[in-house]
């Protein structure tokens, strides 16, 4: 994964918008790219998510967890192509 990854704050959205922000980065994404996902709470129900649309196609990675703000690295595995 690429230190220089977009780093996406869903902070300031409300919780119903969040999955929705998250999926359309996560849609857009092009094998090999990722972006640093940064929140108030551990994200692991998006990962499920994420895994059950999108089966082994996305790394996930925790960069820092908690207690106040959790940073989770989410690339597109180059062989999702």
């Amino acid at each position: 994964m690429s230190t220089a990854a977009t780093e996406i704050d869903v902070r300031s959205l409300v919780p119903a918008q969040r999955h929705q922000k998250i999926f359309e980065i996560v849609d857009r994404l092009e094998p090999g790219a990722s972006f640093v996902l940064v929140n108030d709470h551990d994200p692991k129900p998006l990962y499920y998510q994420i895994e059950a649309e999108h089966p082994r196609q996305f790394s996930w990675t925790y960069l820092e967890k908690g207690p106040s703000v959790w940073r989770v690295e989410i690339g597109k595995r180059q062989q999702a192509a």
